[in-house]
């Protein structure tokens, strides 16, 4: 047998489905803006570690109440804000909108910077630096998800959003590590600097794009343009309902991956830095893998949610008895992948299911769940990692999951019987 027919054929294979994976690159604006975010994710991981850094060990004795607030602060405006956020992110044109966030969200890491710099530099200001990111942010996370859209179509947004993922997810393995270098060698303030720096890249890539190949998206008109508006909305397209539901019992209760592995680490394995940073990267390689799938694929359904949110529970349960620190590692990157391929295919779902017009509105309710649902549940899963152990609180952050994937089937199994009650009459 000739095994150079047998190659080439696996090869062209392999050609088709990198294509498949990576094809919203063959876009100009969309490699554009892909650049462009690389850089600012990178500055973005970085300045989460040095924040968490500065508050601990130079603004605080060691308080992780100072680091929560914080991370309130700086998570809890998108809940807060979602219905001014979605209106703009529909009324208003996206680029420009996102020229304004961008340059905001760099102003104040080069603020925080000179004021570290300066050695004048106090808890409240890094709290009210925190909340105004915070108010930035949610304007700017539903324009972002939905100029998306705009710059490849609705054909290729399935790939697209899980490419941003992949690369979100690839600069956490990177900035955190350069953050490390980088305090210890020349200390947080110029992290913060580089940080807001790096927003430079994304302003560069908005400019630079080629308007007349966007793909726009029908803007909102009139004045039923409220919250009440988008709830009856949502309410209306049951599927909007069960993923976003979905959506709020893994994003409360299951993603609170910081609390999980930082207890197990330290509480059960009695490990240092170096087990959480190694079980933290390992996650973050499956969050990789989990988009990576997600963008090969072309067509996505709440089946995909259900299957995936199945997945993170049998999974998330798995780690939790896991005794071998190792192991543990493998089923984290397992857990990585299922969860990243639940939030991706729930944003493109969510995007898809919802009407042009209409989808900064929804799209800020869903990232004022996927943002700031997981603060919320934070306390609860850190008094269970405290009472009970780190295990317990695993394993109930995993049965998130499984509720997820448990409502799912109660819809499909209503619609099944639906479908079957109302077929003898449509034969009529």
């Amino acid at each position: 047998m000739n095994p150079l027919p047998f190659a080439a054929a696996l090869g062209l294979t392999i050609r088709d489905r990198l294509r498949g994976t990576f094809r919203s690159l063959r876009t100009y604006n969309y490699r554009v803006w892909a650049l462009g975010t690389t850089v600012s994710n990178i500055g973005t991981w970085m300045q989460r570690i040095a924040q968490d850094w500065l508050v601990l060990t130079q603004l605080t004795h060691h308080s992780g109440f100072a680091v929560g607030v914080i991370m309130s602060l700086q998570f809890g405006p998108p809940i807060l804000l979602m219905s001014l956020a979605g209106m703009a992110a529909d009324r208003l044109d996206r680029r420009r909108l996102l020229m304004v966030t961008q340059a905001a969200l760099g102003a104040t890491a080069l603020l925080l910077g000179v004021l570290v710099l300066g050695g004048v530099v106090t808890l409240w200001q890094v709290d009210l630096l925190a909340g105004i990111t915070g108010c930035v942010s949610a304007f700017d996370a539903p324009a972002r998800q939905t100029f998306i859209a705009e710059l490849v179509g609705d054909d290729d947004l399935p790939n697209a959003v899980a490419l941003n993922s992949t690369l979100f997810n690839g600069a956490q393995l990177i900035g955190p590590a350069l953050a490390g270098l980088m305090i210890a060698a020349i200390g947080t303030g110029w992290v913060f600097v580089l940080n807001g720096l790096s927003f430079g890249a994304v302003l560069a890539s908005l400019f630079r794009m080629r308007t007349a190949e966007f793909k726009p998206l029908l803007r909102a008109s009139g004045p039923d343009l409220g919250l009440g508006y988008t709830l009856r909305y949502i309410w209306r397209h049951r599927e909007l309902v069960i993923a976003l539901t979905m959506l709020f019992l893994v994003a409360t209760y299951g993603l609170n991956f910081p609390i999980f592995i930082s207890t197990l680490s330290v509480a059960t394995f009695h490990g240092g830095a170096n087990v959480y940073g190694t079980l933290s990267s390992a996650m973050a390689v499956g969050s990789v893998l989990g988009a990576l799938v997600i963008a090969g694929r072309k067509q996505l359904s709440l089946r995909v949610l259900a299957f995936s949110a199945l997945a993170f529970g049998v999974i998330g349960l798995m780690a939790a008895v896991m005794r071998n620190v190792w192991w543990l590692g493998l089923m984290l990157a397992a857990l990585g992948a299922a969860a990243q391929t639940f939030t991706t295919s729930t944003n493109s779902l969510v995007q898809l299911s919802t009407e042009p017009a209409m989808r900064g509105r929804v799209m800020a309710i869903y990232m004022g769940i996927f943002l700031g649902c997981t603060p919320l549940g934070a306390p609860l899963m850190g008094w269970i990692a405290d009472v009970l152990g780190p295990r317990w609180a695993l394993a109930l952050g995993a049965a998130s999951g499984l509720a997820a994937a448990l409502l799912a089937a109660i819809y499909f199994r209503r619609r099944h019987r639906i479908g079957q009650e109302t077929a003898p009459s449509q034969l009529l």
